[in-house]
């Protein structure tokens, strides 16, 4: 168990890329004033993933110390979509997609926060009673200049992107948010920089003193990018306990420290143990891998949901055998396009992901010990009871 101290010193550097004004935030936090930490998360999707709970987890950290959590869930701008990180002009969402992405938000974020103590709101209280002329009030103290200016406005620019003006206006909105709820400490992501610091600047023109900012570490997905739901190359909370164990089953190894790091709650003189454990080719990265799995999966779930993950991924990629438990799927056609298959056994979300799915050559179908690759989205199935669908390694259908 940490001192007071040295727990104060983690949540100031452990994950964290960048603190603004570090010795500012130092001083309050060792004179036990207690701050409101502000995090908003906009429902661009519906489950939550392990890069947005890195956010959380610090959260956590810093409620354990007796701060309080000011949460805003961005269901107005979510509507504009921050482009952050955006290459492109992002589709916005209509207001029934994000009450739809929003329905077990709360839920989730509750697998990591005590929120019986966290303050929640829904920045459409105060952004959609905003008035025109207060509007045009706030944004006569930015330039076009300074928004362009931005990384990735910047490269739209040159390129001959689009850019929208709905755009120009997030950094804005999300700095109202921190203006409405008094904000002492911001967190987000190193892509997010620029609109933390567009939040000083609007509590300063509220009279406010300007909150201090924390910028964390930026989580990669199994693809080797930002783990983004746009990209839909995450690890969710919610994902089946045998869908993440497979998924951290097939990382890129040298992922497998941020991950430890960033993920979990392993403490950081048990993560330098294991880098020099890497370093040293003294453990398999297959056996930490197992380790980190089994660690994510009980944080979300519990050890017994994480050990039964282990066995199932053993029975089907060592043993190579089915799971212990398929799904059964009943279909009353003699006959099915492979797509719409795929989509009634809900082992694709659309026809356009199934048409991929097959073109990677990611489907089979299995009957008794035969097994056969579908490379053809236009192929009819002949089907038969017992046949099991597979896309990918780990998703299987039976019919039944």
């Amino acid at each position: 168990m940490l001192n007071r101290e040295d727990r104060i010193k983690e949540i100031l550097t452990r994950g964290v890329e960048q603190v603004i004004d570090f010795d500012h935030l130092k001083k309050r936090l060792f004179s036990k004033d207690r701050l409101r930490i502000k995090l908003g998360i906009d429902p661009t999707g519906s489950k939550i993933h392990l890069g947005r709970a890195i956010e959380l987890w610090k959260l956590r950290a810093f409620q354990e110390m007796g701060h309080k959590i000011v949460l805003i869930i961005g269901d107005f701008t979510a509507r504009i979509g921050d482009a952050s990180d955006k290459k492109a002009m992002r589709r916005p969402l209509s207001v029934e997609e994000i009450k739809r992405n929003m329905k077990n938000y709360v839920q989730q974020v509750g697998k990591i926060l005590d929120m019986s103590k966290v303050e929640l709101h829904y920045n459409s209280e105060w952004l959609s009673k905003i008035k025109t002329d207060q509007l045009i009030s706030i944004a006569q103290h930015f330039t076009a200049q300074q928004m362009i200016q931005r990384r990735n406005f910047k490269e739209r620019w040159e390129k001959g992107k689009p850019i929208g003006l709905h755009e120009l206006y997030y950094p804005i909105f999300q700095g109202y948010d921190s203006v409405m709820v008094h904000s002492d400490l911001e967190l987000g992501g190193f892509d997010q920089l620029f609109n933390l610091k567009i939040g000083r600047e609007m509590q300063k023109i509220f009279g406010q003193e300007p909150q201090d900012i924390m910028v964390l570490q930026m989580l990669f997905g199994l693809d080797g990018e930002k783990m983004s739901t746009s990209k839909g190359n995450t690890i969710n909370l919610i994902d089946n306990p045998n869908d993440i164990y497979g998924k951290i089953m097939s990382m890129k190894d040298n992922l497998i420290l941020d991950y430890f790091k960033l993920c979990t709650l392993e403490p950081m003189s048990e993560i330098d143990k294991i880098n020099q454990q890497l370093k040293d080719k003294a453990v398999s990265p297959k056996d930490l891998k197992d380790r980190l799995a089994r660690d994510i999966i009980s944080l979300y779930y519990d050890k017994e949901s994480a050990d039964k993950a282990a066995k199932e991924f053993n029975i089907i990629f060592h043993e190579k055998k089915l799971p212990s438990q398929i799904k059964k799927v009943s279909i009353k056609q003699k006959k099915l396009g492979i797509i719409d298959l795929l989509l009634k056994a809900s082992l694709a979300e659309s026809r356009s992901e199934a048409r991929r799915l097959i073109s990677q050559g990611g489907v089979r179908i299995r009957l008794g010990n035969e097994s056969a690759p579908v490379k053809d989205w236009k192929k009819e199935i002949v089907i038969k009871k017992g046949m099991v669908l597979q896309v990918g390694k780990r998703k299987f259908a039976q019919i039944d």
